[in-house]
C-alpha cells in the first residue's frame, strides 16, 4: 500500500517488495502534508507512482460507492434520480394500494353480507354467530323443508335481486337434495356389536323453482326418506345470481356475481346431534351490456396501474444494475488485495457491497408488477383474484416503507434503530430458537391435555394463539374461567400448566428477550462514545480524505453515460 514512509528502493528491489514494505500512513495524506516527504528517485519510480494512481483511484472509487445520494450529487453532479424515483415510487404506491383496498372492501362487504343474508333466509332459526344444529328426526326434516320452502319462494321474500340459476344440479336441475349414507350400516348397542360396509353410497333428488315447472327433474321432496342409522350428511346446492351495485360509487362498473351455496348437515359423528351449516363460494364475472346512464367508461385506473408497473420496472433495473455494479466493484477490490498486497479479503467486507436495501427494494417492485397486472384483470373483469392480488400489493407497500429507513440511516441520529436491529439479530435469532422450543412443548401438551376441556385448546392453531395472547397479558381471567370442571386431575393439572407457562415466559422469558435488545442498544451508544475498531474495507477507504465537493470524483471515465448510469443513489 502506498504511504508517505515509503523510501527510494534501488534497482534491485521487486516491485513485490515495495508493496510488502511497512505501511504508517496512507497516500491521500500525503497531499495535505501529513508525514515525512516523500524521497524521490529515477530509477523504477514510474512503476512506483503508477501503481500509488491506481490504488487511490480504487481507493477514491470504493469511497464513491459508498457515499449517500447527496454526497454523490456534490461529487459528480449527477442528479439523484433513483432518489427520486423511489420517492415518486412511494407515492404512486400508496395510491395503487388504497384504490384496490377501497373496491376490495366493497366486494369482501358485498360477500360477507350476502353470506349473512343467505344464512337467515335458508337456515331456520338462524342467531348470528349461534351454531346451528338439530337432535331430533323431526327437526331435520323440518331443516331441509324450510330451506327449500324458502328457495322456492326467494323471489317473493327477499330483499336483494337474486336470480335463479339451472342445469347446476342433478339432471339439469337447478337445486340438489343429497343424502351420503353407507352402503351398509347396522349398529346394534344393546348386544354391543355393528357391521359397516364404509362404502359411501349417494343418493340426490333434483328440484326446479316454479319458473322452471315445464322442466324435467321436479319430484315431491317431501317424500325423500333420510336413512338415519347409516346416515354421514345431508347437503342442499344450489346457486344464485346477485349484482354489486354499489361499485358505481367508485366509478366502477358494477360486478356481476354467481354464488354457489350448500347447506351442510353433518352427522358423521353419530352422536345424536346433527350440526348444520352454509357454505357460500362467490364467483365474480363481467357483466354483459352494462349500461350506467352518465358514465362513460374509462380506462383510468388501467392506466394509472400501467404507470405504476413501468415505474417499478425502472427501479427494478436500476436497483438490479446497482447490485450488478457493487458485485464488479467487490471482484475488484479482492483481487487488488490478493494480487498486489497478497491478502485476502474477510466475507464481512464482502458482504458490505451487497446492499440488502436493493434486494428488498427488488422483491417489492416484482410484487408491485406482478399486483398491478393481476388489479388490471381484475377491473377488465378477466381476474376475481382479490385476495392473491391484495397479498402482493399489501406486501410491496410495506416493503415500500420500510425501505424509507435506508434513507433515514444516512443521519446519524436517526440509524440508531438500524444499527441495534443489526447488532441484537445474531443474539436474537438463537434466543428464539431455544424460546420456540420450550413454547412447542407448551402448545403439544396443552393441545392434548386441555384440547378436550377447553374452547381454545381444541386445535394447535388455537392453543399458539391462546398462549401467544397470555404471553402479552391478554385474556388471561378468561383462560383461567373457562376451563370445565370436568375432573380434579385435569383442572389441577390445567392451573399448573397455565401458571408456570406465564410466570416462564412472562417473568423470565420476555424479560430476557428485551434484555437482549437493550444490551445491543447500550453496547451501540458505548461505542459512539469511543473509537470503533474499523474493518479493513473502510480503513482503506479512510485514507482517502477527498471530500465530495472537491471535484476529484470527477474523472473523465464519467462524461458520458447512458440514462441509467445516470441515474445514481
Amino acid at each position: 500500500m502506498a504511504s508517505s514512509s515509503y523510501t527510494c528502493i534501488q534497482d534491485s528491489a521487486t516491485e513485490k517488495d515495495r508493496l510488502l514494505s511497512s505501511v504508517t500512513t496512507y497516500g491521500s495524506r500525503d497531499l495535505l502534508g501529513g508525514g515525512s516527504p516523500r524521497p524521490t528517485c529515477l530509477v523504477g519510480s514510474e512503476p512506483h507512482q503508477k501503481q500509488e494512481e491506481e490504488e487511490e483511484a480504487l481507493r477514491r472509487k470504493l469511497k464513491y460507492f459508498f457515499m449517500s445520494p447527496c454526497d454523490k450529487y456534490h461529487a459528480k453532479g449527477r442528479k439523484p434520480f433513483k432518489l427520486g424515483l423511489q420517492l415518486l415510487k412511494i407515492i404512486i404506491v400508496t395510491v395503487q394500494l388504497v384504490l384496490f383496498g377501497l373496491s376490495n372492501q366493497m366486494v369482501v362487504t358485498f360477500k360477507e353480507e350476502n353470506t349473512a343474508a343467505f344464512k337467515h333466509l335458508f337456515l331456520k332459526g338462524y342467531q348470528d354467530d349461534a351454531p346451528q344444529a338439530v337432535h331430533t328426526q323431526k327437526e331435520l326434516y323440518s331443516h331441509i323443508h324450510f330451506a327449500i320452502d324458502q328457495y322456492m319462494a326467494l323471489p317473493q321474500i327477499s330483499l336483494g335481486r337474486y336470480a335463479y340459476v339451472s342445469g347446476v344440479g342433478v339432471n339439469g336441475t337447478a337445486l340438489s337434495l343429497c343424502q351420503r349414507y353407507y352402503r351398509r350400516g347396522t349398529i346394534d348397542p344393546v348386544n354391543d356389536t355393528f357391521d359397516i360396509d364404509p362404502r359411501v353410497i349417494t343418493d340426490c333428488v333434483g328440484l326446479n323453482p316454479p319458473t322452471y315447472s315445464s322442466a324435467p327433474g321436479n319430484s315431491d321432496y317431501k317424500n325423500f326418506t333420510l336413512k338415519f342409522y347409516k346416515l354421514i350428511n345431508v347437503t342442499v346446492d344450489f346457486q344464485l345470481k346477485a349484482i354489486n351495485i354499489q361499485t358505481i360509487i367508485n366509478n366502477e362498473i358494477p360486478d356481476c356475481y354467481t354464488f354457489a351455496i350448500t347447506i351442510v348437515m353433518d352427522n358423521r359423528a353419530h352422536s345424536g346431534k346433527i350440526k348444520i351449516t352454509l357454505q357460500n363460494q362467490a364467483s365474480i364475472q363481467e357483466c354483459k351490456d352494462p349500461n350506467v346512464s352518465g358514465h362513460a367508461e374509462s380506462y383510468a385506473r388501467e392506466f394509472f396501474d400501467v404507470v405504476v408497473a413501468f415505474v417499478c420496472l425502472l427501479s427494478l433495473l436500476l436497483c438490479g444494475r446497482s447490485i450488478l455494479r457493487g458485485i464488479l466493484l467487490q471482484h475488484e477490490y479482492v483481487q487488488f488485495f490478493h494480487h498486489k498486497l497478497g491478502r485476502s479479503v474477510s466475507w464481512g467486507d464482502r458482504l458490505e457491497f451487497i446492499n440488502g436495501w436493493y434486494i428488498l427494494l427488488i422483491v417489492s417492485d416484482m410484487f408491485t408488477i406482478i399486483g398491478s397486472f393481476i388489479k388490471i384483470g381484475i377491473e377488465s373483469k378477466n381476474l376475481s383474484s382479490y385476495d392473491m392480488c391484495g397479498i402482493l400489493l399489501g406486501t410491496s407497500t410495506l416493503l415500500v416503507w420500510v425501505g424509507v429507513i435506508r434513507y433515514l440511516s444516512f443521519f446519524q441520529k436517526y440509524n440508531i434503530l438500524i444499527v441495534t436491529l443489526r447488532a441484537a439479530f445474531p443474539n436474537v435469532i438463537r434466543f428464539c430458537c431455544c424460546a420456540a422450543a420450550i413454547y412447542m412443548g407448551y402448545c403439544f401438551c396443552g393441545w392434548i391435555v386441555l384440547g378436550p376441556y377447553h374452547a381454545k385448546f381444541r386445535s394447535l392453531s388455537m392453543v399458539s394463539e391462546c398462549l401467544f395472547s397470555l404471553i402479552n397479558g391478554d385474556d388471561m381471567f378468561v383462560t383461567f374461567a373457562e376451563m370445565e370442571q370436568s375432573g380434579t386431575l385435569v383442572w389441577i393439572f390445567s392451573q399448573v400448566y397455565l401458571y408456570t407457562f406465564i410466570s416462564l415466559f412472562i417473568y423470565m422469558v420476555l424479560s430476557l428477550f428485551i434484555a437482549l435488545i437493550t444490551g445491543a442498544y447500550d453496547t451501540i451508544m458505548a461505542q459512539t462514545q469511543e473509537q470503533v475498531r474499523a474493518s479493513d474495507l473502510h480503513a482503506f477507504i479512510a485514507e482517502c480524505t477527498d471530500t465530495p465537493s472537491s471535484g476529484k470524483f470527477r474523472g473523465p471515465e464519467g462524461s458520458s453515460c447512458s440514462f441509467l448510469c445516470c441515474c445514481d443513489w
